[in-house]
């Protein structure tokens, strides 16, 4: 049995002195699609920010690739990320976006690399690539931000709610886009959505969430 990329032990969140999260056991394995389904305030969020080693839980313990950490070091850092439901970009051209993190990785190729990436988002590189973060729709704006994690080809790709109040056209290519990631890359997905009818179709399982705590697994 290969090691799961991302394991949780007892995994205990408080905030203000309320436990907000309580995860006994989950491991994210090679090639996984989870769903995280649940209403608002069970826990998703604050879940999906321990898996990407932005927030280190209250108590238990997080190993990436069996070896326990609780903070984000250099190579959880390059291989685990997370999108989350409202994009954040640099005040910088759509190129430069998505090639930030190749160009801190010292990558070679960078052009041809954004070009692909933003092809994979369904954007037309010799349209989008000199369009600055002002000028991009709210669906543009998410697949930028989609791309420019997806050009590093992560081990995990952390989805936060990635289709919320966007148009059908930008939900769908976000969709494709990472399942792409999958399919071609090997990337896991963990992905927290209300759209309970796409989760059951892509999903290999689904983790139900109430109150911090996973109440079902389908």
């Amino acid at each position: 049995m290969k090691t799961p990329i991302i394991s949780l032990h007892n995994v205990r969140q408080i905030f203000s002195g309320r436990q907000v999260l309580s995860i006994d056991k989950l491991d994210i394995n090679h090639d996984d699609i989870i769903g995280l389904a649940g209403p608002n305030g069970s826990g998703k969020s604050t879940l999906l920010r321990i898996l990407a080693f932005l927030d280190a839980p209250s108590s238990g313990t997080l190993s990436f690739m069996g070896a326990k950490t609780s903070t984000k070091p250099g190579a959880v850092h390059r291989q685990v990320t997370l999108l989350v439901q409202e994009p954040y970009l640099l005040k910088r051209t759509v190129h430069a976006n998505v090639a930030y993190g190749l160009k801190v990785r010292k990558k070679s190729d960078i052009t041809t690399k954004v070009h692909n990436a933003l092809i994979e988002v369904g954007l037309d590189p010799e349209s989008f690539s000199s369009r600055h973060w002002f000028e991009l729709s709210g669906g543009e704006a998410q697949r930028v931000a989609l791309a420019a994690r997806l050009v590093l080809k992560p081990k995990v790709l952390l989805m936060d709610e990635p289709t919320a109040s966007l148009d059908a056209k930008s939900a769908t290519l976000i969709r494709q886009a990472a399942l792409k990631a999958r399919t071609n890359n090997g990337t896991s997905l963990v992905v927290a959505s209300h759209d309970l009818d796409w989760l059951g179709k892509v999903s290999d399982r689904i983790i139900h969430l109430e109150h911090g705590s996973i109440v079902e697994t389908s």
